[in-house]
């Protein structure tokens, strides 16, 4: 029983969040390298600050990140060191087409990839690759406008052409887009959107999603046509939503919420606009332009795969005074859970509840690709952090996650916690918030070595691993 066999763990990281190297063999400039560090970060990353270029008074960590440009192969030796059979990362889509609209791809960049993809083959990590994640060529963005431009699809099908031909027989399993909800909540870092004064900003949202989701589904078309192997998934920032009181009003606003999040998943997984959902865009009067086949090409190209990160459930209220703020979702305060240095409340089993909902709702096969704990490591003079907070934390997600699995019958692929290496906070640009089992000599201004060392938590999850989720202790 438990956790099957051939199920895949490992950890997740982003391109934008390790990397570095923005200017480093042909790469272009993208959206994520611009939000910078500090209180200015929420207002460039939500698309109300226009910052399209890099100035003197902020500190930009993803220019930097933790180096793995330079490092991978050190990096990736210490996820198989941990016993890795699966590493999630996603591609720099500027490292291939440096402005995003050209014709020809950029070879330095595909080489790196490449040799990438080649080392975790020598680790036997089977690489789960993110095709964009929170990523998009400012050049994109100043030309066409990001997402809200349906040029856009054709500048992705060609990266995705790209991606597959190149990599076939190296990369078996994609995700077309991370997190895709979060477009409703950081249109910038989501789809590269700035907000002019005046403008409908839930129209443009909505316009630019409906593009990524036509994009979704062609991609997926053509894995499947380049290569029958390939495995293709979309992802969500999920949670359940527990409505604050028993209260009707409470309830019909969880369930509201919940739909928001799902609306479109339930597309890429189910092949339409949902009827709730075609409802809510008339009444709003944000209905997206859609083109002849649009629909077609969404019924026959659904993804073969869900996956999802969890971090914590919402819960929701109608009571304004009840609004905090967590992960960039609002949502009313959890009395009956403990939350993180951040405010995000942990909640192991509403883990499970999120896996049983998901399941229910698709009817296909689930991965777990991001689930994590950020938060302040104190290192001694060797780098070694006695975490064993986070060893808690993983503990009570996994167990729940094993019972999902053994007592509800969900077929999960595998678990990719997030993020093995400490790395760049895509919320908050914070290196001080960190999630890995491998510690960064870097702080939030880009001070430090850049040293690695292995934390507690690090030999945890290696006996975790080479007991298939048996030994949690």
């Amino acid at each position: 029983m438990g956790f099957p066999e051939g199920f895949l763990w490992g950890g997740a990281t982003a391109a934008n969040q390790c990397e570095g190297g923005f200017d480093e063999g042909g790469r272009g400039l993208a959206n994520v390298d611009v939000a910078p560090v500090g209180p200015d970060r929420a207002a460039v990353v939500t698309g109300e600050r226009k910052m399209f270029a890099f100035d003197d008074e902020h500190f930009y960590p993803a220019k930097g990140a933790i180096d793995m440009y330079h490092r991978y192969r050190e990096d990736i030796a210490l996820f198989a060191e941990m016993g890795f059979t699966c590493y999630r990362l996603s591609i720099a889509w500027t490292r291939i087409f440096p402005n995003g609209d050209e014709l020809e791809p950029n070879e330095e960049g595909l080489a790196y990839y490449e040799d990438l993809f080649r080392c975790c083959r020598e680790h036997n990590i089977e690489p789960l690759v993110t095709i964009t994640h929170f990523d998009c060529p400012m050049h994109l963005i100043e030309e066409y406008g990001g997402w809200r431009n349906r040029k856009m699809i054709e500048f992705y099908e060609r990266l995705c052409r790209v991606l597959f031909t190149r990599y076939k027989g190296l990369v078996r399993y994609w995700l077309t887009f991370n997190e895709i909800n979060m477009i409703l909540h950081a249109p910038f870092m989501g789809a590269g959107i700035c907000f002019e004064p005046g403008e409908d900003h839930d129209a443009i949202k909505y316009q630019a999603a409906h593009h990524e989701l036509v994009a979704s589904a062609l991609a997926t078309k053509i894995a499947h046509e380049v290569d029958p192997e390939n495995k293709v998934g979309c992802m969500l920032a999920s949670g359940s939503v527990y409505p604050r009181t028993c209260s009707p009003d409470d309830v019909w606003a969880a369930m509201e919420y919940a739909r928001e999040n799902y609306f479109f998943i339930d597309v890429q997984a189910r092949g339409a606009y949902p009827p709730y959902a075609l409802k809510r865009l008339e009444r709003k009067g944000v209905m997206p332009k859609m083109e002849r086949g649009d629909e077609e090409i969404l019924a026959a190209h659904t993804v073969d795969f869900v996956s999802f990160s969890y971090y914590n459930t919402r819960c929701v209220s109608t009571d304004p005074a009840e609004q905090v703020e967590g992960n960039l979702f609002m949502g009313a305060r959890n009395p009956y859970l403990e939350e993180t240095q951040w405010g995000w409340p942990i909640d192991p089993k509403g883990f499970r509840t999120t896996i049983n909902e998901i399941y229910d709702r698709y009817q296909k096969p689930l991965f777990v690709v991001e689930n994590g704990l950020g938060a302040v490591d104190e290192p001694d003079e060797n780098g070694y952090v006695e975490d064993d907070y986070r060893i808690d934390y993983l503990r009570a997600h996994i167990e729940q996650m094993r019972l999902a699995v053994e007592e509800d019958g969900v077929p999960l692929m595998g678990y990719t916690m997030w993020g093995p290496i400490d790395l760049v906070s895509a919320g908050t640009g914070e290196m001080k918030k960190r999630y890995g089992f491998i510690y960064v000599d870097r702080d939030n201004l880009g001070n430090g070595t850049l040293a690695r060392s292995r934390k507690k938590s690090f030999a945890w999850y290696k006996k975790v691993i080479a007991s298939n989720g048996e030994d949690l202790a």
